[in-house]
């Protein structure tokens, strides 16, 4: 099966997908595990403290790689999204926003994993995130088109594609962006790429649909997008924010392997 057909096979009949994930066994328990004692947690430490919530919360969000990070998960929960010195609103990567929205214990503190979004809202993202996953194993072009497809209509400016490694390799591949733009200053690749795609077209269903079978077809003749460089701009150039040197040192504490 070929990226084109093994993505619409999935996104074709998205719902009868999503139900035979969430029914395997292990994501069944898991679900339900979360979901039994997730209302239980009162503050973003315990949270964080809870190996088992927290982990599933972290995948579910696209996170799990920073899950060892709590000393930094545990800024990004303690500050919110309220204000624009927040720790969250300063990284250019979406996902740690959404994550301090769903989880939102700055603002609504005890009460926080009382919401919808935090309790079957989490378990719904963790579903797509292990569909995407299994789809990922047999051909990673599926996986990072059925991405796309769930977080592109979500993106509110050109910077916001490129802060996304999954997204920008979309969009390079399927503009057939030359390997050396990579290389090119943060601003002037983002004029280069928004010159070619409109964002709000994004935001519509046949004009998303097309752009994701423009990236299947490209991907598919390159055998797999091997050569797709992926430029490392989770964190904001100028063009998005200056993080603070407090911030900074987190982050190199972070890379260098650190598990605060």
């Amino acid at each position: 099966m070929n990226t084109i057909s093994g993505y619409k096979r999935i996104a074709g009949n998205l719902d009868r997908s999503l139900a035979t994930v969430a029914g395997r066994p292990d994501v069944a328990r898991e679900s339900a595990y979360y979901l039994a004692h997730i209302r239980d947690v009162k503050s973003a430490d315990e949270f964080i403290k809870n190996d088992r919530l927290f982990t599933f919360a972290m995948k579910a969000f696209g996170l799990k790689d920073m899950a060892y990070g709590k000393a930094f998960m545990r800024k990004v929960l303690s500050e919110g999204i309220d204000g624009t010195s927040s720790f969250a609103l300063q990284l250019a990567d979406h996902r740690f926003r959404e994550f301090a929205e769903a989880f939102n214990f700055a603002r609504y503190g005890a009460t926080a994993t009382a919401f919808t979004r935090a309790q079957q809202g989490a378990v719904d993202r963790f579903v797509r995130v292990e569909l995407e996953t299994e789809a990922g194993s047999t051909d990673e072009g599926v996986r990072l088109a059925l991405y796309f497809q769930r977080k592109a209509p979500e993106v509110t400016s050109i910077y916001g594609l490129m802060g996304d490694a999954a997204l920008y390799k979309v969009v390079q591949t399927a503009l057939g962006l030359p390997l050396a733009l990579s290389n090119v200053d943060i601003d002037k690749q983002a004029a280069i790429i928004g010159a070619k795609i409109d964002i709000l077209d994004l935001k519509d269903g046949a004009a998303l649909d097309k752009f994701i079978s423009r990236f299947a077809a490209r991907w598919q003749a390159a055998g797999g997008g091997a050569a797709i460089v992926v430029p490392q701009i989770g964190l904001s150039q100028s063009a998005l924010m200056t993080l603070p040197n407090s911030i900074m040192l987190t982050l190199q504490s972070l890379r260098r392997g650190g598990r605060n």
